[in-house]
């Protein structure tokens, strides 16, 4: 005497009927690229980096851990520094009062001070080059400005 398996096999038959008549959702894959080195969105930019660097186990052996490259400055020297920033500027706004006239346009010529020797080119079509030398180490900046 033989036995069929029916159980199996009706389980094999309505799971057929199941996934022929159930609707069927499917949508084309489409690629969005996250890095924005390949086209992504720029602001994912600092979620990456930040997700490097928390991740990144190198260390520099020739950074002192102890201080991280960071000096830290006492309230005096913070403030050496603040009044020779405002030294400077307030020398500066002197220079820049006698190389510009009343109207506010350069005034080609030379401006000597006890570190600096200013000179301004007229170059034409409305241009001129400033060049400032420092004289105790000569190094000179030039640079060109419209009138």
């Amino acid at each position: 005497m033989t036995t069929k398996p029916t159980l199996p096999l009706h389980c094999l038959a309505i799971a057929v009927a199941c996934t022929l008549t159930a609707p069927s959702n499917a949508t084309e894959l489409v690629y969005y690229p996250f890095n924005p080195s390949f086209g992504g969105n720029p602001l994912n930019g600092t979620v990456l980096l930040n997700s490097a660097l928390a991740t990144n186990k190198h260390t520099d052996p020739a950074l002192d851990n102890a201080d991280l490259g960071i000096e830290e400055q006492s309230p005096l020297e913070l403030f050496n520094q603040t009044l020779e920033r405002s030294i400077i500027s307030r020398l500066a706004s002197a220079a820049s009062s006698k190389i510009v006239n009343a109207d506010g346009q350069f005034v080609p010529g030379s401006l000597e001070t006890d570190s600096f020797l200013i000179n301004i080119v007229d170059l034409g079509n409305g241009y001129l080059s400033i060049t400032t030398t420092d004289k105790l180490t000569g190094g000179e900046t030039t640079f060109q400005v419209g009138k």
